[in-house]
C-alpha cells in the first residue's frame, strides 16, 4: 500500500510509520519543515504549508489512502484567544487543504483517515458514549465537529472517509502520559480534582494497530472510537499507576489550583468521557492491551 501521511512526525504518526515500514509499505509524510523531520529511513518527506495542496499534489497521485493526523496539542497551553485559534486552524486548515487536493486529482485515493478525538462527546459524567452518540455542546466538543465537517466534502467525491475519534495514547515518552506519571514519581501521585472523571485511554501499540487494521479493511467506514473497552475513573486510573510503580498514591490535587494554572484548559483534565469502542470491537479488531495495567506494564518493559 502506498500511504501518504499529514501529521506524521507527531506521537501518533511515528507510531504508525514504524508499523507501515515494518510491514512492506511505501510511506509519504507532509511536513512543514521537511529539514528537521527526523523520520525513519525510507519516509519520503514532502514540504507543504499546511493551508494548500501546492508542493505535493503529484504525490497524491501515486497513493492509495491519506491518513490526517494534524493538529496542535490540546493541552499544551493555556487557551487564550490566540491559543484557541491556532487549535482551529492548525485542525480546519489541513484538512480543507487536504479536500481541495483531492478534488483537483485525477487518480483519487480510495480512502482518507481522518483524526479526531474522544472530546466530541463533551463532558458526560458517567453515562457511556459510542459512535452513536451525539455531539456535546461545550467548545472543545464544537471544535471536534468543526473539524471532523472540514473534510466531510470528499465522501461526495466518491473517497471512503474514516473517523478515528482517538482517546488519550499512552506513551511513557510524549502526550499526555509522561505528565501525569511525574507526581507518582516523585511520590505524591494521587486523585486529580475529583477523581470521578473518565479517562478514555489506549495503548500505544493498539492505537497503531487499530488504524492500520482499519486501512486494511475494505469495509471500514464511518466513525470510530479508538479507545480501550475499559475505560477508567481518574482515582482508579491513579491507583493502576501507583500499583505498576509502586508508589503511594495519596496526594489529591483540587480542581480549583488546575483552574487558576491553567484556566479553561484545566476541563481537559477535570472532565472526561467514557467512550466504548464498539464498532472497532464489530470489526474484528483485537485488542493487545485493553486493561492499563498489561499496557502500563508493556510500557516500562522497555
Amino acid at each position: 500500500m502506498k500511504v501518504l501521511i499529514a501529521g506524521g512526525t507527531g506521537q501518533i504518526g511515528r507510531l504508525l510509520i514504524s508499523r507501515m515500514l515494518e510491514e512492506g509499505h511505501t510511506v509519504w509524510v507532509l511536513s512543514r519543515n521537511p529539514q528537521k523531520a527526523n523520520l525513519p529511513h525510507g519516509v519520503r518527506v514532502v514540504g507543504w504549508d499546511g493551508r494548500s495542496p501546492v508542493g505535493w499534489q503529484n504525490v497524491l497521485e501515486q497513493v492509495d489512502a491519506v491518513i490526517n493526523l494534524t493538529g496542535e496539542n490540546l493541552g499544551a497551553a493555556r487557551w487564550s484567544a490566540q491559543r484557541k485559534a491556532l487549535l482551529r486552524s492548525s485542525r480546519l486548515e489541513p484538512a480543507k487543504a487536504i479536500t481541495d487536493a483531492i478534488a483537483a486529482s485525477t487518480h483519487r485515493p480510495t480512502l482518507l483517515l481522518q483524526s479526531s478525538a474522544v472530546g466530541f462527546y463533551g463532558i458526560s459524567p458517567n453515562q457511556e458514549v459510542d459512535e452513536n452518540s451525539p455531539a456535546g455542546s461545550d467548545y472543545l466538543s464544537q471544535l471536534v465537529v468543526d473539524w471532523e465537517n472540514a473534510s466531510q466534502p470528499i465522501e461526495e467525491l466518491g473517497v471512503r472517509r474514516v473517523i478515528v475519534r482517538q482517546g488519550i495514547v499512552l506513551d511513557d515518552r510524549e502526550g499526555a502520559l509522561p505528565r501525569m506519571l511525574l507526581p507518582f514519581r516523585l511520590f505524591a501521585g494521587g486523585p486529580v480534582g475529583s477523581g470521578k472523571q473518565w479517562i478514555s485511554w489506549i495503548s500505544r501499540k493498539d492505537i497503531a494497530g487499530a488504524i492500520f487494521f482499519l486501512l486494511n479493511s475494505s469495509t471500514a467506514n464511518g466513525v470510530y472510537n479508538l479507545t480501550s473497552p475499559q475505560p477508567l475513573t481518574n482515582a482508579d486510573f491513579g491507583k493502576t499507576i501507583a500499583k505498576v510503580l509502586r508508589r503511594p498514591y495519596w496526594m489529591p490535587v483540587p480542581a480549583f489550583v488546575l483552574r487558576i494554572l491553567f484556566g479553561e484548559m484545566a476541563i481537559v483534565v477535570l472532565e472526561g468521557q467514557r467512550a466504548l469502542p464498539r464498532r472497532l470491537i464489530e470489526s474484528g479488531f483485537r485488542f493487545q492491551y485493553a486493561d492499563l495495567k498489561s499496557a502500563l506494564v508493556e510500557l516500562f518493559s522497555h
